[in-house]
């Protein structure tokens, strides 16, 4: 599969520890190669300067983590910077951009720093700056106060636009870029904070930069844009931004449900409008946050934007639309999963041929078949804890231990302590409307 030794381990160990891995998905990925092509089509036309936004809807258990996660390392290796965030009413309320904001720049990744990307973005831009100055063959490399002042320069015209509407962007930037050349770290770390939207940054740092309050809801879409201008002037094409389970916004008070709708309204609007190039929105949620009565069909102007007809059969559905679903596992497709990874931890093993032999296709097939029975016969509920069985239970003994075989010395226990809710409710419901989903 041509997965280097740390890639394998990496999958392996979060599978054994019931989590979705970060990075190589494309290994064992399965029923997602009909979306793939529309997919590289909206990420070339991001690249080449427009905006995108797709919603991703789909049952608890279908793979929505998984397909943005796919999508974000397909995006990582273009160049792409990325950032998962979880939507949450209590840490990420959706109708307070500001902490949107916040979150996004805690997760920012690339290929080559896959988390807390952001100074590196910062200082890869301004060395960009740098290189296009003394590309101008006016000011020498070792004229630092001239290539300073003409960097500071360079800046402000690259950031004109935005600086209209928030000024203290091209202040905070230009006043890091003093501190780091001062080398006073703390303050450039201070400032770099404050830049990053996080709260309570002390008054020296502000003083320093010339610095007021906080960035709010209102200024968080002008430092998106800001942060976009850096990454495509550091040669980057974008950045692939995952709004995740945003079906919360169901559960949350009316007035401020619909704050959320009408914020979400304004980002795809402003998509659109093309205020965001180099940017790839991408929200997932449940059929019942785009359809129920509780989610967008409370806000008619956002029904509107994301209605997609679902009517036909899945198999015709339209990977081009600006929602797609997700057909959600079968047992045939988690076999297949099961197969995959076993593969990928006997390449890893100097047993594997033993490991292939005694977990065969068809344990495989039985193992997938008994979770997804112990958990009410939902195999959309049943991957994660299949794929956790069969590393820790079957496939890391098999590994270790000669004479255990699986058909022999192994019996399926599930207990309730590790499930998640919707899968503990899943395993309890004598009928499939009994189970309550929960993200």
């Amino acid at each position: 599969m041509g997965l280097s030794p740390r890639r394998r381990q990496e999958i392996v160990d979060a599978l054994r520890r019931g989590t979705v891995p970060q990075r190589s998905l494309d290994a064992f990925a399965v029923g997602l190669d009909r979306f793939a092509p529309a997919l590289e089509e909206e990420l070339a036309g991001v690249v080449a300067g427009s905006a995108a936004f797709k919603a991703v809807r789909g049952e608890y258990g279908s793979g929505k983590t998984f397909f943005s996660r796919w999508l974000q390392e397909r995006a990582r290796q273009k160049g792409f910077a990325t950032a998962e965030v979880q939507v949450s009413e209590t840490e990420t309320p959706l109708h307070r951009l500001e902490t949107v904001y916040r979150r996004l720049v805690e997760r920012l990744a690339t290929e080559d720093t896959p988390a807390g990307a952001f100074r590196s973005i910062v200082d890869g831009w301004f060395f960009a700056l740098e290189q296009d100055v003394l590309g101008e063959g006016q000011i020498a490399e070792q004229d630092g106060a001239a290539l300073l002042a003409r960097t500071d320069a360079l800046m402000e015209q690259r950031l004109a636009a935005i600086t209209r509407s928030a000024p203290a962007l091209a202040s905070a930037l230009r006043a890091y870029r003093r501190a780091s050349s001062e080398g006073q770290n703390a303050l450039a770390e201070g400032v770099l904070a404050w830049l990053a939207g996080q709260p309570n940054v002390g008054a020296e740092v502000k003083r320093f930069g010339g610095l007021k309050g906080e960035i709010d809801h209102f200024g968080a879409l002008s430092f998106l844009q800001g942060l976009l201008v850096m990454l495509r002037d550091s040669g980057r094409p974008g950045l692939l931004l995952v709004l995740d389970e945003v079906e919360t916004l169901q559960r949350v008070r009316g007035d401020v449900r619909d704050k959320s709708l009408n914020a979400l309204r304004q980002l795809i609007d402003e998509v659109d409008g093309g205020r965001f190039p180099g940017l790839y929105l991408l929200i997932t949620g449940t059929p019942a946050f785009f359809d129920g009565p509780q989610g967008v069909q409370r806000a008619p102007a956002l029904a509107s934007r994301l209605q997609t007809d679902f009517n036909t059969e899945p198999r015709f559905d339209n990977p081009r639309a600006v929602q797609v679903r997700l057909p959600g596992f079968n047992l045939s497709l988690l076999a297949d999963v099961g197969r995959r990874i076993r593969d990928i931890f006997a390449e890893g093993s100097p047993n594997g041929g033993r490991v292939r032999e005694c977990a065969d296709d068809s344990y495989i097939e039985k193992l997938a078949q008994a979770v997804t029975g112990e958990l009410g016969g939902r195999v959309g509920v049943a991957p994660r804890v299949f794929l956790k069985k069969l590393v820790a239970d079957v496939l890391d003994r098999i590994d270790q231990f000669a004479d255990f075989d699986p058909r022999q010395h192994y019996a399926l226990t599930i207990t309730d302590g590790e499930l998640t809710p919707a899968e503990r409710s899943a395993r309890a419901a004598k009928d499939p409307d009994e189970i309550e989903l929960e993200p």
